[in-house]
């Protein structure tokens, strides 16, 4: 072969690599989410119906549909995970990437078909490690990862948590909160300012934030309000508490 031509082929192959690579580094979603719901043994199982059912009309919403078509790409993958202690994680809905309406009905059907269970400890830094490595099975290349966390309690199970949290956010993962105070639902002990605690232990990462629920009603607007605001893109985050004392992270442990 001539080297000339030679030359041109390698410069092609090297071509066809390079634009390989590039291509395989591509973002094909907007956001990967996990739904890190919290069954423990606190969880009274009217809460868990309720929050069950709250995932489910968020994604039979059109509001989230339309959230989701704003996107960038259109396209986000949504996990739905129950946990409780250390090693007690469950997931209900594995990835599902969700490009429209049919398929947002698709993963509330699929959600609503699965049985509630509930489970004993209350592992925070459990279900943050889980979802790492959910994360990382992922085929989908996301532009953000996110882990939606619920809970009424403190961790109490496995590794403390802020490390784990801190490990998370470094690898460039969000991780908000949801904390339920209902005081005619709470089933178990009781524990201080929950708020506090999730803001200073347990979100972080870019645009983190919480929402606080402490009414029963309140259950379908909140974790509509909240998934419609993990979709679009972080912005400031007023519902995260900055005045006060510190939370002290090993006050379950």
């Amino acid at each position: 072969m001539p080297r000339r031509h030679h030359g041109a082929c390698l410069s092609l192959s090297l071509a066809c690599l390079w634009g390989g690579a590039v291509a395989a580094s591509e973002t094909t979603l907007d956001l990967a989410l996990v739904l890190a719901v919290d069954v423990s043994s606190s969880m009274a199982p009217a809460e868990q119906a309720l929050q069950r059912s709250g995932f489910i009309e968020a994604f039979r919403s059109s509001a989230v549909h339309k959230a989701i078509a704003r996107g960038s790409l259109g396209r986000i993958a949504v996990a739905y995970v129950e946990w409780s202690g250390a090693d007690e994680q469950t997931v209900l809905v594995p990835w599902t990437v969700i490009d429209g309406p049919d398929a947002a009905r698709t993963f509330a059907s699929e959600l609503k078909r699965q049985p509630i269970r509930q489970g004993s400890m209350t592992s925070i830094s459990g279900v943050i490690g889980f979802s790492m490595k959910l994360f990382a099975d992922l085929m989908d290349r996301p532009a953000r990862r996110v882990i939606d966390v619920s809970g009424d309690g403190p961790n109490n199970d496995g590794p403390k948590v802020r490390p784990v949290r801190d490990h998370a956010v470094a690898e460039g993962i969000t991780i908000n909160g949801l904390t339920i105070r209902i005081p005619e639902m709470v089933s178990g002990w009781e524990f201080g300012d929950l708020d506090r605690y999730y803001a200073d232990c347990v979100i972080g990462g870019v645009g983190a934030f919480m929402i606080p629920l402490r009414q029963a009603d309140q259950f379908p607007s909140v974790i509509k309000t909240k998934v419609l605001r993990e979709i679009a893109e972080p912005g400031p985050s007023p519902l995260v508490l900055h005045a006060g004392a510190q939370a002290d992270c090993l006050s379950g442990e």
